[in-house]
């Protein structure tokens, strides 16, 4: 045990004991209290101090602390009532006791020591009345309230303080008065005398009399200045972790930023960024160099406005080297204006605009921040103050300088997922047709639109003019978000036009589609790509001649058809699975559509919302459809009107509008030719005949050789039954020859002394293009001409 000061040692009587209960160690105080000398009872157990009969009852196993009161035998037999004090020593099994000896007599009623603590004490007090009227204080209350006491005895506290959080603890001293209960009251105020507002901890107290009669309330107020300053910043950087960053976009988050500044931290703050480098690359390493151009990214005042800006959002501003912002960003660090060097003053001197509006505001205190993330520069925050008269601190500059840097990383992000966003937009509209192909079988509307705030996804469209005047059109939307996604819908729309160009049937088709999507699935995860990849798609094929489509889809959601004479409805399009899933087959369906049906096709991302359910999305898009359907592109701004909230899709949508238009029998002629090469001849004439009946006379000479090259060709290596067909709109002349072989075609390069070989080349030759098609009865060779060329 620790030596005990000598002044000490005779007014406290102490005693240890070790963990067998053994006296280790007796006081002189303890030999005043029960007369044994220390070589007397060290080394005894101390249960012989114990009066006959006495009990004591141990501690608890957790216990670090005992007191109470034991019947000990004095050295003259007596057996003296004495109250101990028990503590357990840290890091050993042994107890010290102590008692005091001193000071149990009872006090003077004016003890002079008892009253110099309640007027002395640094504990600002005060004492009022049963009419709550001040009936004393001590001194460091009267320097709290700046009056001394015989000036404001009898007034009440609403009268002393004079403001409203006076009278708020005038109303709670009355409660504690009426209750008896004593309660801390916090408030936020200016001690007399004092020009800056101070935290305090009012603790009210009731004072009664010796019969329990409350007779007045006592109140001491603490100073909490320290820690309430302290939760104040907890709070900011609490608001700034959940306030800031909530979007991915730039602006925003520098509005954000500027908004939980303002006013918590400053009366005006500006926020300014520097213009990304061009072509997307990264901001360089290091301090800019003076004079520095940034932008306007927001800025927020208490005052209504902002009246005190003075450059506007978006705008750029040079900022010399005398600038707050200029000097805060080559020195990395934050900097308070004004400073010695008086660089705020020549910065205010050089440019007049901000000069008056700092003289017409009372700017007195400015402090910048530079904005940085990831060991780049990106801006400055210069947060401002007119309306608070104190500066800017050091704990203040602690708080700007790290809600600056929560909000840095979160600029940095959306700068980055811009950048990204704007890549793959630019990717993904390249990959999109510019424009849509001029057909006979239908006039077509398109838009699409990235989402509003989530990457840019996958989604696509097409319009592809097939063979024999028909056309595909197609709807699809990658899984995934970004620059992937992006350039799997260029690979998987570019594998639909190429498996369209052999007119593939569209359960066919997407049997194929879904291949493919398999084996990219397989390659990404090869290469370590996270995610699998996957897809869905619509795919359907019109056919003017005979006005019927076939449509099949794989995971996607079913078309919209609007009759001519009746309303929308939905196509039932049996369902199939998703790309990517594999070894699942794909249903198609046919139907006839009068001319001018308008066919709906489109992504989910126009349909789902948080807001309402599918079928209220199906019904709005049909009331858009129906009222705006006399023109296609007035439809298409109506859907999205109705169906897209006004920031914008959460999702990426692709929506096509299509208007079929049906082909009169007038303009397709058919002949059966007899497998007879020697008629071959008579099949030319009836060509021109009908040519010229058409008015094409024009491309008659290059039709009867196309016409005889198929037709020779259907007759010595195809099958019986053999048909002509030809078709023609105001550009284009179809001819068709089908037959009951299924071997197709294909171009080769003759030699000098071959006799034939020549036909296809010739056909390709003198054609716009030429290919051929399987069919269920063999396959089909067709050639188009076009007609503008011959006119």
């Amino acid at each position: 045990m620790s030596p005990v000061h000598p002044l000490d040692e005779a007014a406290t009587a102490r005693a240890v004991i070790d963990g067998n209960g053994i006296l280790i160690r007796w006081s002189e105080g303890a030999r005043r209290l029960l007369g044994h000398a220390p070589e007397e009872v060290e080394g005894r157990p101390a249960a012989d101090l114990l009066a006959p009969g006495a009990e004591i009852e141990p501690p608890g196993p957790a216990g670090r602390r005992w007191d109470g009161v034991l019947a000990l035998r004095h050295r003259d037999g007596q057996v003296v009532d004495v109250w101990l004090l028990a503590h357990h020593l840290d890091g050993t099994d042994d107890w010290l006791l102590v008692t005091p000896l001193d000071g149990r007599q009872p006090r003077a009623q004016d003890d002079s020591l008892i009253r110099a603590v309640l007027t002395q004490s640094p504990c600002a007090m005060a004492v009022y009345d049963e009419r709550l009227r001040l009936y004393g204080i001590n001194d460091a209350m009267s320097q709290v309230i700046g009056l001394p006491e015989d000036r404001i005895r009898g007034l009440t506290v609403a009268e002393i303080g004079g403001r409203p959080a006076s009278r708020e603890i005038e109303r709670e001293m009355a409660d504690v008065l009426a209750s008896g209960r004593g309660r801390d009251v916090e408030t936020y105020a200016r001690a007399g005398g004092e020009d800056r507002a101070h935290a305090w901890l009012a603790r009210i107290a009731p004072l009664t009399d010796t019969d329990g009669r409350v007779r007045g309330v006592c109140v001491a107020v603490h100073d909490v200045s320290e820690q309430y300053r302290a939760r104040e910043r907890l709070q900011l950087v609490n608001e700034a972790s959940v306030r800031i960053g909530t979007t991915l976009d730039v602006t925003r988050t520098a509005e954000e930023l500027a908004d939980v500044c303002v006013p918590a931290l400053a009366d005006f703050v500006s926020v300014d960024l520097l213009d990304p480098p061009e072509n997307g690359g990264e901001y360089p390493s290091g301090p800019p160099t003076t004079p520095v151009t940034l932008r306007r990214a927001a800025h927020r005042s208490v005052n209504p406005g902002s009246p005190e800006a003075v450059v506007p959002p978006g705008t750029l501003d040079v900022y010399p080297a005398s600038s707050p912002q200029a000097d805060s960003l080559v020195a990395g660090r934050p900097l308070v204006a004004p400073n010695a060097d008086g660089t705020l003053e020549q910065w205010l001197a050089w440019d007049e605009r901000r000069g008056k509006r700092v003289a017409e505001y009372g700017v007195h205190t400015t402090m910048s921040v530079p904005i940085a993330a990831r060991g780049k520069t990106l801006g400055v925050a210069v947060l401002s103050r007119f309306s608070r008269p104190e500066p800017f601190t050091a704990d203040d500059v602690l708080l700007a300088e790290e809600v600056t840097a929560r909000a840095a990383v979160c600029i940095d992000n959306a700068r980055r997922f811009s950048r990204e966003r704007e890549t793959a937009l630019a990717l993904q509209r390249s990959l999109l047709p510019q424009s849509l192909p001029r057909t006979a079988a239908l006039e077509a509307a398109s838009r699409y639109l990235p989402a509003a705030r989530a990457g840019v996804g996958g989604d696509w469209f097409d319009v592809i003019p097939l063979s024999g005047l028909r056309v595909a059109m197609v709807v699809g939307d990658v899984i995934g978000q970004g620059i992937q996604a992006s350039a799997t819908m260029g690979r998987l729309r570019t594998a639909v036009r190429t498996l369209a160009d052999i007119d593939l049937a569209p359960d066919e088709l997407l049997t194929h589609l879904d291949d493919l999507v398999v084996r990219l699935s397989t390659e990404a995860g090869a290469e370590g790509t996270t995610g699998e990849v996957g897809a869905t798609c619509l795919y359907a094929v019109y056919d003017p001649v005979s006005r019927r489509c076939t449509l099949a889809r794989a995971g996607h959601p079913p078309p919209f058809v609007l009759p001519p004479d009746g309303p929308p409805r939905q196509i039932d399009v049996p369902p199939g699975p998703a790309l990517g899933l594999g070894g699942l087959p794909f249903e198609s369906v046919e139907l006839e559509l009068a001319e001018g049906t308008v066919l709906a096709l489109y992504t989910d991302g126009l349909i789902e919302s948080r807001e309402r359910d599918v079928d209220a999305s199906h019904r709005l898009l049909c009331g858009a459809l129906k009222e705006s359907a006399q023109s296609l592109e007035g439809a298409a701004h109506a859907i999205l009107r109705a169906l897209l909230p006004a920031g914008g899709a959460p999702d990426d949508v692709a929506l096509l509008l299509a208007r079929t238009h049906g082909l009169a029998a007038s303009n397709v002629t058919t002949w059966d030719i007899p497998a007879d090469p020697a008629l071959v001849a008579p099949v030319r004439k009836q060509v021109a005949d009908q040519l010229d009946h058409w008015g094409l006379t024009a491309a008659t000479f290059t039709a009867e050789l196309v016409v005889s090259e198929l037709v020779t060709n259907a007759i010595r290596y195809g099958e019986s039954p053999i048909r002509l067909r030809l078709i023609h709109d105001d550009e284009t002349l179809i001819c068709e020859v089908s037959d009951s072989s299924h071997t197709a075609p294909h171009l080769r390069r003759a030699k000098t002394f071959d006799e034939g070989g020549r036909g296809l080349l010739l056909v390709a030759q003198l054609t716009q293009r030429w290919g051929s098609r399987h069919t269920p009865e063999g396959k089909t060779i067709w050639a188009e001409l076009s007609l503008l060329g011959e006119e």
